[in-house]
């Protein structure tokens, strides 16, 4: 008997974790946060199987709503081997200590409002602590190079292709015998846009049997790369030269990379008008160094351009910001900076505190270039809120805001068909990772394209494969 039940990214597009059941072997496939409405309080839940009782996690890459509960796995009784690509165990390192520092922020925060009302008993813990992430690397770690193959339990195989998302970023291919048939299980992790700026571009899959299928985007086609590029050059430039700041909330994954080489090259071109560029985000500063590290990864473009070997993230008016009161001490600059801040859907980190002093400003600029997810500030705004609360203030929305979703980490709906198209031997097609309205709309186009019907995982539900 072989099953998938899903406990996140069902009919969501965060919270990524499915549990596949091999005969008596269990492998969990992701172990990530829940974000947006009610993703704190979800986070919170025991898990809808016993950790102990799992004998593999793969991890296909290292942002949080896919890596982001895996220290409360382990400190709920996980004691398997977990297997990835090195740069997402290296990468989700980081990643996972940064998340056990905000988290105890916030139990503090609560805590002290709590106190203040008599109700100090009634505060939850923090989910997890840096000690409780330190024995995550204690644990059994097996790195693969991409196709290259392990061998789990019995006959079953685990190996990863490139999805080209992020660093280390991988689809999961899980090969096991059934009946002396071979068999092959396909989870896409999520799966990148081939237009990128800084990493390789994604592997083909060639066959599968079960394919679960990552549907963010899975209702729209992105803007092309170089149209959102000449987008983003005109907000900045415009703004600088209107005397204002450009805000740029951004994910310290891929998305500050891509931004940090963008602004290179437009420095480096005389695109850019003098000016003050801030990286206020340590774990940005942390994971730019990793993508340093990790340079056959990187697009061809920035691995064989002229001057290669020094820093492609890096330039003259760049100024790394790491302690809070560098951060603070960017609220005196009036005109003529650019601020690119965590987190990059608005919901906590510095960029709060730079929304607070310069949303209200018609002059200034807010450029999202991520995917903002239901019930966060960062969606709030992108809807067209004319105000928003931040730490318990009423700020108007003045700023000029822009959507720029070309740079997304996630293929469109087109590139989806695209990867899927040339797949063999694809029995059974399952929606994971997007918001259900999106995911029938991708159900219907991939109906009419490839002639499958795509069945929509329901939370909790076992699937038979």
């Amino acid at each position: 008997m072989v099953t998938v039940t899903s406990y996140g990214a069902a009919k969501t597009v965060t919270g990524s974790c499915h549990l596949l059941k091999i005969g008596s072997i269990k492998i969990l496939i992701d172990c990530g946060m829940f974000q947006g409405d009610g993703g704190s309080e979800r986070n919170y839940e025991p898990f809808g199987f016993e950790p102990e009782k799992i004998h593999y996690l793969i991890l296909t890459h290292a942002h949080l709503d896919h890596v982001g509960r895996v220290a409360k796995l382990v400190k709920d009784g996980f004691n398997g081997e977990i297997i990835s690509t090195k740069a997402t165990r290296d990468i989700s390192k980081i990643m996972l200590l940064d998340s056990a520092s905000i988290l105890l922020e916030e139990y503090k925060t609560i805590r002290r409002k709590a106190r203040r009302h008599g109700d100090e008993e009634s505060v939850k813990e923090p989910l997890y602590t840096k000690d409780d992430v330190k024995q995550v690397y204690t644990k059994q770690w097996r790195t693969l190079e991409y196709f290259e193959e392990h061998k789990l339990k019995q006959h079953v195989r685990v190996s990863f292709g490139n999805a080209g998302h992020i660093m280390g970023s991988a689809f999961v291919m899980i090969d096991y015998q059934e009946q002396n048939n071979h068999k092959r299980i396909v989870f896409s992790g999520d799966i990148g846009s081939p237009e990128r700026l800084v990493i390789d571009n994604h592997d083909k899959l060639d066959e599968a049997d079960t394919l679960f299928i990552e549907s963010t985007y899975g209702d729209r086609t992105h803007k092309l790369l170089d149209d959102s590029v000449e987008e983003f050059k005109k907000a900045v430039v415009s703004t600088l030269k209107n005397n204002g700041n450009v805000l740029i909330p951004s994910f310290a994954l891929e998305r500050t990379q891509e931004i940090l080489w963008l602004l290179h090259e437009m420095h480096d071109n005389g695109e850019l008008p003098k000016c003050r560029v801030f990286l206020d985000s340590p774990l940005a500063i942390k994971a730019t160094k990793l993508y340093n590290q990790y340079t056959t990864h990187l697009s061809d473009e920035i691995q064989y351009r002229p001057g290669s070997g020094k820093d492609p993230f890096s330039f003259a008016w760049l100024e790394p910001i790491t302690s809070r009161d560098q951060s603070i001490a960017i609220n005196k600059v009036n005109k003529k900076a650019i601020i690119i801040a965590g987190s990059g859907m608005c919901n906590g980190g510095r960029i709060m505190h730079h929304l607070k002093h310069r949303l209200w400003n018609p002059k200034n600029s807010l450029i999202f270039v991520g995917y903002q997810v239901e019930g966060t500030l960062g969606r709030s705004i992108v809807d067209g809120a004319d105000s928003v609360n931040i730490y318990g203030e009423d700020i108007v929305t003045k700023a000029k805001v822009y959507t720029i979703n070309g740079f997304s980490a996630h293929a469109d709906q087109r590139e989806l068909i695209d990867w899927m198209r040339p797949v063999k031997n694809m029995k059974k097609l399952c929606l994971i990772h997007g918001e259900v309205e999106k995911m029938e709309i991708f159900a219907n186009v991939i109906k009419n394209e490839l002639g499958h019907e795509a069945h929509i995982m329901e939370f909790g539900v076992p699937l038979n494969i």
